[in-house]
Parts: C-alpha cells; sequence; structure tokens
C-alpha cells in the first residue's frame, strides 16, 4: 500500500491564468527512494508543496484532487497536521532557520508539537548525534557553512520524526563534497532508516544511481514515471535533456547497458574498448576530439584582472583571503571553484570593488580598486551577484536596461535593443521582472549588467537552481560574449558546467588559491572537482572533460588524447 498517494490533483496559484499543475496522479511506497526532475517551472517545486501540505494552505489559489496517506483520505484542509507525516527541507537553508542556536533550531518544531521536555531533549540528542552535530550544539546558526546550515534543517524535519521526507534541491547552494555527504546522509535515512524519500534535483549525476523511480514533469503534468534506468532510456529517446553526462554518454552510443554510476561505467567502458576495438574506429570521418585553449599568461598583456598578494578579513571573522595572487588576462573564460567559505564570492566581490582588501592590491585595467570609486570601476565592470532579484526593480525589463544607461550616461542609440535581442528577451520588453521564471529573471539580470557594455564580467554562480536547458543556453550565450571579447570570471560549485566551457580554472582552498591553470589540467588532476567523463575515462584517456570529447574520441580512435586499450 502507498504511504502517500495524490489523484487528479490540479492546482492555480492566485491570480494566474495557467495551472502550476495539471490532473496529478502519483504514489509514493512505504521506503521508496523517488527522484523528481524537469525543467524550471514544470511544477516540481508545486507538486513538493502540495505533498508537504502547503499547498493550498499557506500559497492560497484553486485546488482540486484528493490525498491519501497509508490509503486513508485526508482533506486538503487538515494541512496542519502533515507535519508529524511528512518533512520537507528547501533549497535555502536560510528560509529555514528562525533560531539563533543549533540546538534551540532543532528543538522548536518540537516545541511547537507540544512534546514534554525529557522526549524533546532525547529526539534532539539522537539527531544531533546522527547527523554529526554534536560539537556544533551551541554554534550560532549564522555563523553555519552551507553545508552545516542544510544539515541543521534536515535534523530539524528529522526531530519530529515525519516518515516521509521531501528535499527540493538541497545541494543547489553546496559545494561537490558537501553535497556528497548530504547525499550520503539521505542514502542512509532512506535505506537504514526506512525513510520514504522525495528528491527534486537539477544535478543528476550526484543521485540518479539512489533512485528506485524517476519520475519527469513538464508543463505542471508527468510525462515520465520509471525506474531510473528506464526513465534514462525513455528520455533519450524522446530527446530530453535531464540525463547526467555518464548516462547520455552511453545511451548515445546506443549501449545495451545505461551505467547510472562512474563505476557501472568503467566496469562497460573496459569491456566495450577490450572486446569491441572497431567501435573506436567506426567513424574515421569523425573529426577528433577538439584541442581546448588553455589560458597561457603573457607579462607583455596588460590584464583586465590583477590581485597581488591580496588578504581580507570580515569584522569579527576569521580571515577569508590570504595573500592571494591572481591575473586573468583579455579574453580569458575564468571559473573560480572550491568549497563553501573557501573565499570564492569574497574574491569576487574585491575584483569588483565592492571590498577594499586589508592588505595587497587590486587592479582593474590598472586602475587600483582602493583608490577608485565604484562609479569608475563600474564603467569597465559588469558583476552579477548569487540572486538575480536583487537587480530587479523597475516595472518592465526594458526598465531595468534603460535605469542602467541612464545610470552610466550611455546614449541609448539602440543599445538596449540589441541586448534584448542578444538574450532573446525582445518578447519580455514591457514584462515586469518579477513575473519572469527564474532562469527568464537570470536573463534579464544578466541583460541589466551587459548592456552598459562591461570589459570584464563577474558571475557569482549563475547556474544555481537552473535545469540542464537553461544552463545550456547560458553557457552558450557566456561564449558568445567571450568570443565577443569580454573577459569572464565566474564562481560556481557546478564542476560539469565549468569543465564544458572554462579555459581556466581556480581553485580555492581556505582562503588560498591551491591551483591555477587550464581546465584540462587543473580538473583533469583533480580527485574530487572532476566532471563524470574525466573520472570515466581515469586511466583509459587523459583529459577527456565532457560527453562530446568523450564521443569525438570514441569516434576517433582514441589518437588524439592517448587512449589506454585494457589488454
Amino acid at each position: 500500500m502507498s504511504r502517500l498517494e495524490i489523484q487528479n490533483i490540479s492546482y492555480y496559484y492566485p491570480e494566474k491564468q495557467f495551472p502550476a499543475l495539471k490532473n496529478v496522479n502519483l504514489s509514493l511506497g512505504g521506503g521508496e527512494f523517488l527522484l523528481l526532475a524537469g525543467g524550471t517551472g514544470s511544477g516540481k517545486s508545486s507538486l513538493a508543496r502540495v505533498l508537504a501540505g502547503l499547498i493550498p494552505d499557506f500559497y492560497g489559489g484553486k485546488f482540486k484532487g484528493r490525498i491519501f496517506f497509508n490509503g486513508k483520505e485526508h482533506p486538503a484542509a487538515e494541512s496542519h497536521l502533515w507535519c508529524s507525516k511528512v518533512g520537507m527541507v528547501f533549497q535555502d537553508p536560510e528560509k529555514q532557520l528562525i533560531m539563533t542556536s543549533v540546538e534551540a533550531e532543532i528543538a522548536f518544531g518540537l516545541e511547537n508539537l507540544g512534546l514534554p521536555q525529557p522526549e524533546m531533549f532525547r529526539r534532539v540528542a539522537e539527531v544531533m548525534s546522527f547527523l554529526d552535530l554534536s560539537h556544533l550544539k551551541s554554534e550560532h546558526t549564522a555563523n553555519l557553512s552551507g553545508g552545516q546550515k542544510q544539515k541543521v534543517a534536515l535534523a530539524a524535519v528529522l526531530a519530529m520524526q515525519p516518515g516521509i521526507l521531501i528535499l527540493d534541491e538541497p545541494t543547489s547552494q553546496l559545494d561537490p563534497l558537501s553535497a556528497e555527504e548530504f547525499l550520503n546522509l539521505v542514502e542512509r535515512l532512506n535505506k537504514e532508516l526506512g525513510y520514504t524519500v522525495l528528491l527534486i534535483e537539477q544535478r543528476l549525476e550526484r543521485c540518479i544511481h539512489l533512485a528506485d523511480r524517476m519520475v519527469l514533469m513538464e508543463k505542471g503534468e508527468i510525462i515520465c514515471n520509471k525506474p531510473a534506468a528506464e526513465a534514462v532510456r525513455w528520455q533519450i529517446a524522446n530527446r530530453k535533456p535531464f540525463t547526467p553526462p555518464v548516462t547520455r554518454f552511453f545511451a548515445l552510443l546506443d549501449h545495451p547497458i545505461v551505467p547510472l554510476t562512474v563505476k557501472e561505467g568503467r566496469a562497460a567502458l573496459h569491456e566495450m574498448i577490450a572486446s569491441q576495438p572497431s567501435l573506436l574506429y567506426s567513424h574515421p570521418s569523425s573529426p577528433a576530439p577538439p584541442v581546448r585553449s588553455e589560458t597561457k599568461k603573457s607579462s607583455r598583456i596588460t590584464p583586465v584582472l590583477e590581485a597581488k598578494d591580496i588578504w581580507f578579513t570580515y569584522p569579527r571573522g576569521r580571515e577569508a583571503l590570504k595573500g592571494v595572487s591572481l591575473r586573468v588576462d583579455p579574453g580569458d573564460f575564468a571559473v573560480i571553484i572550491g568549497g563553501n567559505a573557501a573565499g570564492k564570492t569574497t574574491l569576487l566581490k574585491l575584483a569588483a570593488g565592492l571590498l577594499k582588501p586589508d592588505r595587497g592590491r587590486v587592479f582593474v585595467r590598472g586602475i587600483d580598486t582602493r583608490a577608485a570609486a565604484l562609479p569608475e570601476l563600474a564603467r569597465h565592470i559588469g558583476y552579477l551577484s548569487q540572486n538575480p532579484n536583487d537587480y530587479l526593480f523597475q516595472e518592465t525589463v526594458e526598465d531595468e536596461l534603460l535605469f542602467t544607461i541612464r545610470n552610466f550616461g550611455i546614449e541609448n542609440h539602440g543599445v538596449v535593443a540589441s541586448t534584448l535581442s542578444k538574450l532573446g528577451l525582445e518578447d519580455f520588453r514591457k514584462i515586469n521582472p518579477r513575473e519572469l521564471s527564474g532562469g527568464e529573471r537570470q536573463r534579464a539580470a544578466l541583460a541589466s549588467v551587459l548592456v552598459s557594455q562591461p570589459e570584464l564580467l563577474l558571475l557569482d554562480e549563475p547556474t544555481r537552481g537552473i535545469d540542464y536547458v537553461l544552463k545550456k543556453e547560458l553557457g552558450t550565450l557566456l561564449k558568445e560574449l567571450n568570443r565577443q571579447g569580454i573577459t569572464i570570471v565566474l564562481v560556481t560549485h557546478d564542476v560539469e558546467f565549468a569543465a564544458e566551457y572554462a579555459s581556466s580554472i581556480i581553485l580555492i582552498f581556505d582562503g588560498q588559491i591551491v591551483s591555477n591553470g587550464g581546465a584540462r589540467q587543473v580538473m583533469g588532476d583533480s580527485l574530487f572537482y572532476s566532471p563524470q567523463m574525466s573520472r570515466l575515462f581515469k586511466g583509459f584517456a587523459d583529459g577527456v572533460l565532457t560527453v562530446s570529447e568523450a564521443i569525438n574520441l570514441m569516434n576517433a580512435g582514441g589518437e588524439v588524447l592517448n587512449l589506454q586499450k585494457p589488454g
């Protein structure tokens, strides 16, 4: 019998003309791990909110359909009682943490349930021990790292002992190591404690192997509901993009097995190369793997950005950067990676002139940022922070761009129209930016920055929370801007995106640069900050970073990248 089932659910948000959900039917079995995927605006989060009891009570709107717990129908009007049955962890932990200390945060939900103090103390102690949070018991929640905040949000939910756990993109703000640690905890909850899990995730390479079943949504409807491996094949056949690199690689080769993990993929690759060497030469006319242009520094070129032995400490905080030196030349596409709180965003803000170094110097086009006013620097720099909503406050998208050029004293002369066209926003020029989807708001915010025609573009986590399609559109756009002469420095946790588009990689650890070089060099040698295809081909070929490179390599016979045939 299903633990949770919904039948014929349809839902309209208040004042919205089109439904967020259309006649959705779904069941969750006891102990099942279900992965929910789909594009931005497909209805994933709306479905999660229905299952968690937040729709319609919290969001309002028009709702119809039936909900069952353990075979018994529960009216939507009783959603306030669901917290003991269904727990939800959101994408941004800071929106879920309301108490000042870790212990108080975990106990908060139990206090609202009116549990006796001994029972509360026992539950808090158990969940803190299970999630290894005991050493943070008295820590202020504002001082935690991103991964720690997400674990505390999970602990607060688990303390209420729901049987069903809903996770809405819980790793979108975490670095690869923290994300892996968090998902390992979720796997333990599912396998060892029998939790029913529904996980919404955009970076499927992290989690598809954990799922018993994969559900794909599009325009408020479920279009695929199959076991994970079958769902991958269905997507390839129907040209859907929500597949991780390893599975996409083997599906494109029409291999009989579609691996869900790198381990399975390496076994299949070993067997394929050993038993079918002719496959390597099946398309001799295919182009060789592209030779990625690695960034070469020349002392004769004036750098767009240069940092010289910079140190920075936040007030009453630890040192965020420690003696960092860096140069970015014209035409670079540099990506900064590293763990949460490693200093990535701080370095980007120093480059933008928003912060001034305690020691050392930062130069933009030879201008010392310590001596320059922000308006002077802004003529050379376009800076986009993690939240695009910070940039959108005018009545229309066109007004956002006009506001920027008026501030800079730039004559319009078609600049606004050409920028809107370049970012595919012509149809939205008279639309209020707050009515746009997440991906559209991202492009509108980027347009408001690019309209000033900066030489240097600084982007902080632009791929956070966007789907595969929007990510590809963003990457293609940035590559084109780069080809047109704009130098790009981008911070991200998404190693697959970095592998696809970066010319150079800067790895930061504990406020220091520990690696800085060409993308193939840095990511090919990395253990944890390496893309799936690099891990798949390790020992078989040197320097493969993307699916397209891997396909070209197989077609070219492995000659360019030194393919090692197992003997």
